[in-house]
């Protein structure tokens, strides 16, 4: 396992579109992240944000207030989203220091391939779905600053930038 480099907002490589992993052994690169997000106290972080741009993430949504219960979701596609939202914070690894009122589903049913190669499917709600969003925003080369009223956005990159 090794730390990455986490590339911050505006690097080029956080608004391309992540191509499928189909099959390729993505453990290695699995494992460095997730030590990558725990030194850096994140609870998600998604592969273009270290400079690979493979459908791949990992979250531990939980792990600030329990114990470690890291994932890894290779190829993940939601299935569905609860029409019910929430407007909440959410910081970025790849923007720090900044938190954006983002609008999400509460609820969600994912369908992902994990390391061993199975196929699965499961539905999360509360922060794990929240954080979901975001990564999967991530593989779609979408940030949290692309939520935000054009307004709100020239803010926050003027505060960001300088």
């Amino acid at each position: 396992m090794a730390l990455r480099a986490i590339r911050r907002w505006p690097d080029a490589v956080l608004r391309e579109v992540c191509a499928p992993v189909a099959g390729a052994d993505v453990r290695g690169l699995a494992a460095d992240m997730l030590e990558t997000m725990y030194a850096a106290a994140g609870r998600g972080l998604a592969a273009p944000q270290v400079g690979v741009l493979s459908a791949v993430f990992v979250m531990d949504a939980g792990w600030k207030s329990g114990a470690a219960d890291p994932q890894v979701f290779v190829d993940p596609q939601i299935l569905w989203r609860s029409p019910e939202r929430a407007l909440g914070p959410e910081g970025c690894l790849s923007i720090p220091g900044v938190s954006a009122q983002v609008s999400r589903a509460v609820a969600l049913r994912l369908r992902w391939t994990g390391l061993d190669g199975a196929v699965r499917e499961a539905a999360f709600d509360g922060f794990a779905a929240v954080c979901i969003q975001h990564e999967m925003d991530h593989l779609r080369g979408i940030v949290t600053l692309d939520h935000l009223t054009p307004e709100a956005r020239a803010a926050v990159e003027a505060e960001f930038l300088t």
